[in-house]
């Protein structure tokens, strides 16, 4: 699986977990203290979220960071 692939299949599940919550982009954004755009586009698969920044997010989310990666193979 390519890192693109990844990136994509990574920001649905953030997606996912945001919207079970009801959580709206701009107020995970502003509880990770980034940008809604820099979400919107960790969320599309548009870009390769560090490590420290997937953090953040499942902070926000209150879920383990493991959660990200059930569904990767």
């Amino acid at each position: 699986m390519s890192f693109p692939e990844i990136s994509k299949i990574i920001g649905q599940k953030i997606k996912t977990l945001r919207l079970e919550m009801k959580i709206s982009q701009q107020d995970l954004a502003a509880a990770c203290n980034f940008e809604k755009s820099n979400l919107a586009r960790i969320e599309a698969g548009r870009t390769n979220p560090t490590v420290g920044t997937l953090e953040k997010i499942c902070q926000a989310l209150n879920v383990p960071i493991s959660k990200l990666f059930e569904s990767i193979e």
